[in-house]
């Protein structure tokens, strides 16, 4: 891990400590408890914690960094660490969850695959003394904090710059995705973005299920369907690739808005092409933070947020050079 992110985390747990003690008049605790005890609050030595992150995909570059900097971070804090990877099915990653919970994982990092599906599992972990922060996603259930983008800002962001690029006039689609809480928000900001444009309609939804291939046809068909079609608006970088690739084979006009700021998509942008612009997250941070966050809590902090928004940002042409993960 580098510098900065080390001194992220450690400035994070360190805070919250500090809180903790205020509130208290003791920083540590339970610390002479067990670290398996409910609440966490019993660590002895960080080569004793097990830490667990749950994917709702790995077939994807953003969960890919992600990954990444949960094992840096895990490994930097000398902590042992578990990840695995749902493939978008709640099933799996409820079974994934409970085999960790098995290994004696004392935090969870979780990216639902389903919000609401996983409820369940997480009240299994929560009995199990496991402290649960959910990554990106909201999980319903017992959860310690969440730490996820402004999704909303991130789909009324793409909604304003496309009404901009289309001086406020034309028939737009979305391609939706799977039912997480993230989704649901960008869709919400941008149907909000829109509805400030009388002269923008939305006349098409379908679901790319945030996959490339999927994609690539729904929104054949999109074009198919809508002959005048002005822009798509995807919610995620997979099926932006999708839509870019069946826009350029059809050789419609069509412009694409996004949301993540992968590589891939930022280096799209910057050609200055159909695609036109990303809402970028930042997939390391929101790992590194909510790293801090479960560790607060495991050390003995009481005053750990519920919740800690992520600010996105808006990738264009003129900025696009300038952007990574």
């Amino acid at each position: 891990m580098n510098k900065k992110a080390a001194g992220i985390l450690s400035a994070i747990a360190a805070s919250a400590l500090v809180l903790s003690a205020c509130s208290n008049g003791d920083a540590g605790g339970g610390s002479t408890g067990d670290a398996t005890d409910a609440g966490g609050g019993g660590a002895t030595s960080n080569s004793e914690l097990t830490i667990g992150m749950a994917f709702q995909e790995m077939n994807n570059e953003y969960f890919v960094v992600m990954q990444e900097a949960f094992v840096e971070a895990a490994e930097s804090i000398g902590a042992k660490h578990i990840e695995t990877d749902a493939s978008h099915d709640v099933a799996k990653q409820i079974s994934q969850v409970e085999d960790m919970i098995q290994q004696g994982i004392d935090i969870l990092l979780i990216n639902p695959a389903d919000t609401a599906g996983i409820a369940g599992a997480m009240q299994t972990a929560h009995d199990a003394g496991v402290i649960i922060v959910a990554i990106d996603a909201q999980a319903d259930g017992p959860v310690d904090t969440f730490v996820g983008s402004k999704n909303y800002d991130a789909g009324y962001m793409s909604g304003q710059q496309m009404i901009e690029d289309l001086n406020g006039e034309g028939k737009v689609a979305i391609l939706d995705g799977i039912p997480v809480t993230p989704i649901l928000d960008r869709v919400a900001g941008f149907k909000d973005a829109v509805a400030e444009a009388p002269g923008i309609e939305i006349v098409d939804i379908q679901n790319g299920k945030q996959e490339r291939d999927i994609a690539l046809g729904v929104v054949e068909n999109m074009l198919s369907a809508n002959k005048d079609l002005a822009a798509i608006f995807s919610v995620n970088y997979t099926g932006s690739m999708g839509a870019l690739a069946a826009v350029q084979a059809s050789g419609s006009d069509t412009l694409i808005y996004s949301v993540d700021g992968a590589p891939e998509a930022v280096a799209a942008i910057a050609e200055g092409g159909a695609f036109k612009q990303t809402s970028a997250q930042f997939p390391r941070d929101q790992v590194r933070i909510g790293l801090g966050m479960a560790l607060a809590k495991y050390w003995g902090a009481t005053v750990v947020p519920e919740v800690v928004p992520v600010d996105v940002h808006s990738v264009v042409q003129s900025n696009a050079a300038d952007f990574s993960w």
